[in-house]
């Protein structure tokens, strides 16, 4: 019986020797498969536009009801974004209306129907969707300082991928967070690890969206080091300068707003009118420097190249998927000088993008009596169609609504 027992224990320590010297074969092989699977789907991915105002809203959750998800974005809309030449659209989601603390995995069936319905009406006009949580700062903020928030963060995903896993992985893209927050990246990098677990877990065929710690800029990526699963596509967002991308807005930096015909490109003398529009000298310096900086066509190509290398470095796909120029007092011309450096530079290098925005303040149409009209110019700095049943002249300036 000794000797029995002896030998059982050499074949079982045996077993677990030769099965641990493939592991790292097989986990090598399990990489390259995910990182192809990524790859290739990532070619989907290659001309996208951001659905803002769809699941985003964060106002009264009374507005929210089947009447404006009906009407936000209609089947005209999607035909034109496919006509335009868009492959894919990025559905902005608001997790609030979804998100239970204590059973995150159990979703709203209601609500969840009027996301079903837009999914399925965006896949049925052959366009591939980016499932985007965009979430509101305090949701944030509790990811950033509440462990217990994380955990509901997790199981919110594994309810949320469950229910998506049955969908064509090659079409439908999970996006962990948009813009994450986070002041400390490590700690998002343990988060974000563990939201990708409970998406893998859930969807084991699906790619997974992932991001850098604080706001999703490429400075944040280059931090970043890939996640130990190997099908994901990892994305970052352009919008250097802000002097110029965001003069006029109302959120982020208080002096924003007081910024008007920021020009671009920038050079030490043609930002000194601008400069006088900003009193605080610490402002003013950011203007000023904006101008040294000397944003133009090479500047932007140079930054995007970084994140270009760091996915070579690391052998993983990365893509932009939010670019823009707010419209409300940017000039039409120097704003599509800008977009067209930006898709051009991304597409120098392969890099797959989607635009901010449709039709909010970044947008690529306006809106009149409910009728999505192209803007020429923007249409033709991404480089997509014009669709020939659009009459506006090529050389029009764009209609500057005024709502941000």
């Amino acid at each position: 019986m000794k000797i029995a027992r002896a030998w059982k224990f050499v074949v079982v320590v045996a077993a677990v020797c030769w099965c641990g010297a493939l592991e790292p074969a097989a986990l090598a092989q399990n990489n390259a498969d995910g990182a192809a699977v990524a790859a290739r789907r990532a070619l989907t991915l290659r001309h996208g536009i951001n659905l803002s105002d769809w699941f985003q809203a964060s106002g009264d959750p009374a507005g929210l009801t089947e009447q404006h998800f009906d009407a936000a974005i209609t089947d005209d809309d999607l035909a034109l974004i496919k006509a335009m030449g868009f492959d894919h659209v990025r559905i902005a989601i608001n997790p609030a209306p979804l998100f239970r603390r204590g059973q995150a995995d159990q979703l709203p069936v209601d609500y969840l129907a009027y996301l079903d319905a837009a999914v399925n009406k965006v896949l049925s006009h052959g366009l591939a969707v980016e499932l985007d949580i965009h979430a509101g700062g305090d949701f944030k903020h509790s990811l950033a300082t509440d462990d217990r928030f994380v955990r509901d963060f997790a199981d919110f995903w594994t309810g949320f991928a469950r229910h998506y896993s049955t969908y064509d992985p090659d079409k439908v893209f999970f996006e962990v967070l948009n813009e994450p927050e986070l002041a400390d990246p490590y700690r998002w990098y343990g988060i974000e690890t563990k939201i990708a677990g409970a998406i893998r877990a859930a969807a084991p065929h699906h790619t997974i969206i992932a991001t850098g710690a604080h706001w999703s800029d490429n400075d944040d990526l280059l931090f970043l080091e890939p996640l130990r699963d190997a099908n994901v596509i990892y994305t970052f967002h352009f919008y250097e300068s802000h002097i110029f991308t965001h003069q006029g807005a109302t959120w982020g930096d208080t002096y924003w707003h007081f910024l008007h015909a920021v020009p671009y490109p920038s050079t030490p003398e043609n930002v000194q009118d601008v400069a006088k529009q900003v009193d605080d000298p610490v402002f003013r310096l950011r203007v000023i420097r904006y101008g040294t900086d000397r944003w133009n066509a090479e500047r932007i190509d140079s930054e995007i190249g970084q994140a270009a290398d760091w996915a070579r470095h690391w052998g993983v796909t990365v893509i932009c998927n939010e670019f823009g120029v707010y419209i409300k007092v940017s000039d039409p011309a120097q704003r599509a000088a800008w977009l067209t450096d930006v898709r051009t530079a991304l597409e120098k290098r392969r890099i797959g993008w989607a635009m901010w925005d449709y039709d909010g303040g970044f947008n690529v149409v306006t809106r009149a009596n409910g009728v999505a009209t192209p803007d020429p110019l923007t249409v033709k700095a991404l480089g997509r169609t014009l669709p020939a049943a659009v009459t506006v002249p090529a050389s029009a300036a764009p209609e500057k609504p005024v709502k941000p």
